[in-house]
């Protein structure tokens, strides 16, 4: 088999026909992958042969694919099989770096916190038995015990953050205690995947949004008898007439769509070939089918376990700030006076990690102070800047989704249109801002058709879009002049098998 240029779209092509049931066109796998036109007249011919597909020419010239003895690749040599390996290869790897990446920022979060409450606890232990000792407390001098204080202090809001929510979760009735049948605890997502998605969000929720874009300007084209108008266009789109206009043009370039106008001037965008298709699924919707964009969302974690994760990560900024400056103030101990000179907290973790490392200033200045105070730092900078990013991207997807909406309400009833009834009740079609977004409706499409201006008896404003009326009127004649039968493929007429 020859090299391959686009193997993405080759590998949309090929899941197209393994989905498939029954014979399919050229443009049913249009309709399903959304890749241009002349994409999938280059593959499709590449698949039938790689998988051994049937073919039945009908009488219209179009041929119909099917797969009647299984989709599986005649290429089945060393080097087939090779190159199938690595794609798969590569797909494991790419997911293995990205599972190693989450364990990671969760093993820095997770693992700093214990390392250091750890250290607390080890020092107040000590520090507690030498006071019992020998009184020595009582010759500490004030940074030796604001030392001892902080970390005693962070240790038991901890513990007592931890006894509370766990103590009161195991006495929560919903799972079990007072009754003779426990019923088991529901299932939370991973604690590596919680914390990557407070970090970095959760992925783009529009990632495939051209291709569903795509996907329903072809189905509707397929319901109209391969006919729509630019109006239609910027409906299905929400793009603005001199936008729709640019893109309805690459449209045609994909999917062999012709401009043509009818008896009374109106232009249409006629795609035949994309009626050409065997799958016979209505594909009305009943009107319009416009896809809206999903909003991003900051986590899709409780608030509570963000809450928590920031707490944890508090605690750790506040530990490697403080060795930080410990190990910047105090340096290396060598002697007890300098020992005592220093917070109980750093001389007694110069002492624990003399004992494992020789130069323990260097582990503590970087290991306990420089790592997790950078990393604390990013692990809110990240998601802070993603945050006052995502109110920007948010307010822009409402907008374009408050347009589909609004361009509907115009064309479905264009002589009484007020400003105030395009409001969608949808968190995503509606902007901070929705009165001025209201009025950028009206004057976009205004910019397509002048529309005639009115004062209602309550005194608002009342645009009547005549021009679009008249396009509608045009637009349906036009549908009707085609035949029905304009997309039959016909008989068979011929068959490989």
């Amino acid at each position: 088999m020859g090299q391959i240029k686009d193997k993405e779209a080759y590998t949309k092509v090929t899941e197209a026909f393994r989905r498939q049931q029954g014979g399919v066109t050229v443009a049913d796998i249009v309709a399903k992958t959304a890749l241009p036109l002349n994409t999938v007249r280059e593959l499709v011919p590449r698949a039938a042969d790689e998988y051994s597909a049937r073919l039945q020419v009908t009488e219209s010239g179009e041929i119909l694919y099917s797969f009647p003895r299984g989709f599986t690749s005649k290429y089945r040599g060393f080097k087939a099989k090779f190159s199938r390996f690595l794609e798969k290869f590569n797909k494991v790897l790419k997911i293995a770096a990205e599972f190693i990446f989450k364990i990671w920022i969760m093993v820095m979060l997770v693992g700093y916190f214990v390392l250091f409450m750890a250290i607390a606890l080890g020092s107040l232990v000590i520090s507690m038995a030498a006071s019992n000792s020998n009184n020595r407390s009582s010759n500490r001098n004030s940074g030796g015990i604001g030392g001892m204080y902080f970390a005693s202090s962070i240790f038991n809001m901890i513990i007592r953050i931890w006894f509370y929510s766990e103590l009161t979760k195991s006495m929560d009735r919903r799972y079990g205690y007072g009754r003779s049948v426990q019923a088991p605890r529901p299932k939370g997502r991973p604690l590596y995947k919680a914390i990557f998605s407070f970090v970095f969000g959760d992925g783009d929720p529009n990632a495939d949004w051209p291709s569903r874009e795509k996907q329903a300007v072809i189905a509707y084209i397929q319901a109209n008898r391969g006919v729509i108008s630019l109006p239609e266009f910027m409906t299905l789109t929400g793009n603005s007439p001199a936008e729709a206009e640019e893109r309805i043009t690459g449209y045609c370039a994909e999917f062999g769509g012709l401009p043509e106008a009818s008896d009374d001037g109106t232009v249409v965008y006629r795609f035949d070939e994309l009626l050409l298709r065997a799958d016979k699924k209505d594909r009305s919707f009943n009107g319009f089918s416009a896809p809206i964009k999903r909003l991003f969302s900051f986590s899709s974690n409780a608030k509570k376990m963000n809450g928590w994760f920031g707490v944890i990560n508090a605690v750790n900024l506040l530990f490697g700030g403080y060795f930080l400056i410990n190990a910047f103030n105090s340096g290396a101990i060598v002697t007890q006076a300098h020992f005592d000179a220093a917070s109980y907290l750093y001389g007694f973790t110069y002492v624990l990690f003399s004992q494992i490392v020789a130069n323990p200033l260097a582990v503590i200045s970087v290991g306990l102070g420089v790592v997790p105070l950078v990393f604390s730092l990013l692990f809110w900078l990240i998601p802070g800047l993603r945050y006052l990013g995502m109110k920007g991207t948010n307010e822009t997807i409402k907008l374009e989704n408050l347009r589909k909406s609004g361009y509907r309400q115009i064309w479905d009833a264009p002589l009484a249109v007020k400003p105030a009834d395009i409001a969608p009740k949808a968190e995503e079609c509606r902007p901070k801002n929705m009165a001025a977004a209201q009025d950028r409706v009206i004057k976009e499409i205004g910019s397509y058709a002048v529309p005639d201006v009115t004062i209602g008896p309550a005194g608002e404003t009342i645009y009547a879009f005549k021009e679009l009326e008249r396009e509608k009127a045009a637009l349906e004649k036009y549908r009707s002049e085609i035949k029905p039968d304009a997309s039959a493929l016909g008989k068979t007429v011929f068959d490989s098998e």
